[in-house]
Formats: C-alpha cells, sequence, structure tokens
C-alpha cells in the first residue's frame, strides 16, 4: 500500500507519521518539503503531488488551525482548508485512491448541552468552522472513497499546548482565571494518529464504512476541569508551582476575535461501532502526556 501523507510535521501529522508506517510506504510531506509540493495555498502544486505519487490512501493532516486569524483571512483560510482539499478530492477520486480528513465540532453552533452527532444540522459561529465544513463539502462531492474524522480540543506531547502553557503560568502566578462554560473532550494526536491506522485498514477491507465520523476520546470536561487535573497532577509529579488560586471563568471575560461554541460534546458511538474500537476516556491520554513531560522536566 502506498500512503501519501499532507501536514507532515502538525500535532497530528507528526504521529500519523508513526503510525501509518506499519500499513505500507508512506510518503510524507509538508508546506517545506522539495521533491513533492505539500503547501496547501497551491491547490495545483498539491495535485499535482497525488499524480505523481498515486498513492492507495491519501491523508490529510493541513489545515488553517489558526482560529482567531482565520476571521481577518478569511479567502486564505479558505484555500488551505476547502479550496486544496477539492483539488486532492477530484485527483484521488481519478485513481480510486481513499482519502482521509480531519474536521472539527467548530461546524456545529455549539449550543446546547446533547452530544452532536454526524447528521445533526451544521452551523458554524466563525471563519474557520465555515472552511473545514466547506472542505468536508468539497471531499463528499468529489470523492467516492473518503474518511472524514470531526474531532476537538487536540493536543500533543509536541509543541505547544494548553496543559503546557498552564503550568508554564502557574509557575509564574498565584492565581489563574480559566474558563468553565465550554465543554469538550480534550483528545491525543496518539490516539487520532493510531485509530486512523486502524481505520485505514478496515476501509480496505470494507469499502462501505467510507463516511463522516465523529472522532474524540471518550468523557467530558470545561477547561476549568481540564487544568485542576493538569496542576493536581504536576503537584503529585512534584512539580513547584506558585499557584494559590484557581478561578471559573465565563467565556465572556476572555472576548476573541472569533466566537467559540460552549458545546463541542461529540458523540463517537458511529465510530466505534463501524471500527469495533472503545475510546478511552479524556483523562487517559492526558495523564500519559503528562507524564511523559514530567519525566522529560520539559515543562
Amino acid at each position: 500500500m502506498n500512503i501519501l501523507l499532507f501536514g507532515k510535521t502538525g500535532q497530528v501529522g507528526w504521529e500519523l507519521q508513526r503510525s501509518l508506517a506499519p500499513l505500507g510506504h508512506l510518503i510524507a510531506v509538508d508546506v517545506h518539503s522539495t521533491e513533492y509540493c505539500g503547501d496547501f495555498s497551491n491547490p495545483e502544486g498539491v495535485a499535482e503531488t497525488v499524480r505523481r505519487i498515486k498513492p492507495d490512501v491519501i491523508v490529510n493532516a493541513a489545515a488553517h488551525t489558526a482560529v482567531d486569524k482565520a476571521e481577518s483571512e478569511p479567502e486564505f483560510a479558505q484555500l488551505l482548508n476547502a479550496t486544496s482539499v477539492e483539488s486532492i478530492a477530484k485527483e484521488a477520486e481519478k485513481i480510486g485512491a481513499w482519502v482521509v480528513h480531519y474536521s472539527t465540532d467548530y461546524v456545529f453552533p455549539g449550543n446546547g448541552e446533547t452530544p452532536w452527532v454526524e447528521t445533526d444540522e451544521t452551523a458554524p459561529l466563525n471563519v474557520y468552522g465555515e472552511t473545514k465544513l466547506a472542505g468536508e463539502k468539497a471531499l463528499q462531492d468529489n470523492c467516492t472513497k473518503h474518511l472524514i474524522f470531526r474531532t476537538s480540543w487536540v493536543y500533543a506531547g509536541k509543541g505547544n499546548n494548553f496543559a503546557k502553557t498552564m503550568l508554564r503560568l502557574a509557575k509564574e502566578r498565584k492565581e489563574l482565571s480559566v474558563i468553565n462554560d465550554q465543554v469538550g473532550a480534550p483528545t491525543g494526536a496518539e490516539l487520532l494518529a493510531d485509530c486512523t491506522a486502524h481505520a485505514i485498514r478496515v476501509a480496505m477491507n470494507r469499502p462501505e464504512v467510507a463516511g463522516l465520523y465523529h472522532l474524540v476520546a471518550s468523557g467530558t470536561t470545561t477547561w476549568y476541569d481540564y487544568a485542576a487535573l493538569v496542576f493536581e497532577e504536576a503537584r503529585i509529579a512534584g512539580v513547584e508551582l506558585a499557584l494559590e488560586q484557581l478561578k471559573p471563568v465565563n467565556t465572556d471575560a476572555y472576548p476573541t476575535p472569533a466566537r467559540r461554541p460552549n458545546n463541542s460534546r461529540l458523540d463517537t458511538q458511529k465510530f466505534q461501532q463501524n471500527f469495533e474500537l472503545i475510546l478511552p476516556s479524556w483523562e487517559m491520554g492526558v495523564k500519559r502526556m503528562l507524564a511523559e513531560l514530567f519525566t522529560t522536566q520539559t515543562v
């Protein structure tokens, strides 16, 4: 099996390089690649990459993910999140390739308290959500063999993440305020990558699983409770913190250019049933990531 991975150096892309390697011959590219074009601001270039490699599977982990910045550069976000996805989808259809693509809970309006299912009506609150939804539709309309995984609150041990930011601030400040009215499931890039590799193996034998899925860790939390867990684990590990008080606040305490959804809950029953996997709790992944951080003393 020949696999083409776009966005190899992002959080999910980095883990995908590991999880996809045992499946076959992997060619991984990003915006800086020279032999093949991995630059999503160049739709024709990424289409040419597909034509040259002729992969059996294309995994797209490239995207415009700067949510607030997208508000001021909607055309660029559309180019990366939808136009180039459409170019890849059309080339994949010509050669009968599978395309795996990642989307977001931001396609929903974020109201209520019920976990979103795949068939719920979409209504993005911001440009990022609008362009990611456009990317979903571009893939669905142009490539039969597709897997779209909507996820949320993605983190990884590599690079910056919410837990690392909280730990840094907790070493400097005695008081922190964290948002307590947004609910979701922190989902590790490692989990997404491993689930993707498994789903590809299933799809190669059972093409009827093609479609749209919600893929997040199980359980839910708020950013406030997420931070509280991080600090609790840090203290257990003997990390010295200056923090004395953690205060819950509402979203409107931190105005941002892009509106955020309050309800990021995603129902994963369809994914778990079709791919016969049980998704672990969000706490398990976060604690594992923190244990690695504390062991390497990089916080």
